[in-house]
């Protein structure tokens, strides 16, 4: 059995090490971070040091702000990797109502990124728009998904996809009592 509150504090660890790394990396202060992710800069500091697990949007904000993708502040740094159901790096969104896990990613801040999802009956979530030049590619994989991007609806069912720029205000809704999984691609653009 998988023990959540252990797993909870590796992801915390992971993300930490890794959003120090790159802050570094970068040569930014704690406090120009802060200003680019409009994360608290006492917040960023807990999620440094492993103190703190952060939710799915304040990932979303960090990873927008320095305009890299989410899984690569999530995913281990290894050679090969086998992503099972149920043993990746969960991540909630804060109204609960959808649960990510990171796959696949590009090593290095990496240009695609690979995720499951989970997204719970009769719910929604917002993520927002992503940074500029986020192509997201979805396919439902098990139940039904209502998504809005902008003020358009599209309807899919089992094994539908839709490709759209996910960097427009967009939401994902859950219109049956089961739960829809979701299979994700994203890619990122540099901006020019």
């Amino acid at each position: 059995m998988v023990n959540k509150s252990n797993d909870a504090e590796k992801l915390a660890r992971q993300v930490g090490d890794t959003l120090r790394r790159i802050r570094h990396d970068r040569k930014m202060s704690l406090q120009e971070l802060a200003t680019i992710t409009e994360v608290s800069k006492l917040t960023l500091g807990n999620i440094e040091r492993g103190e703190a697990n952060p939710s799915l949007s304040v990932i979303w904000k960090i990873a927008n702000g320095l305009t890299i993708p989410i899984s690569t502040l999530l995913n281990e740094d290894k050679e090969v990797l086998v992503s099972r159901k149920n043993e990746g790096n969960d991540v909630v969104s804060t109204n609960g109502a959808c649960t990510l896990q990171s796959i696949f990613d590009t090593s290095n801040y990496g240009s695609f990124e690979i995720h499951r999802a989970f997204l719970e009956p009769n719910s929604e979530y917002s993520p927002g728009a992503h940074q500029i030049g986020v192509i997201e590619y979805v396919t439902v994989m098990e139940g039904e998904l209502k998504i809005k991007i902008q003020d358009e609806y599209h309807h899919l069912y089992e094994y539908d996809a839709i490709k759209f720029n996910g960097d427009v205000e967009h939401a994902y809704i859950n219109p049956t009592d089961s739960v829809t999984v979701l299979h994700f691609v994203m890619t990122y653009t540099k901006p020019n």
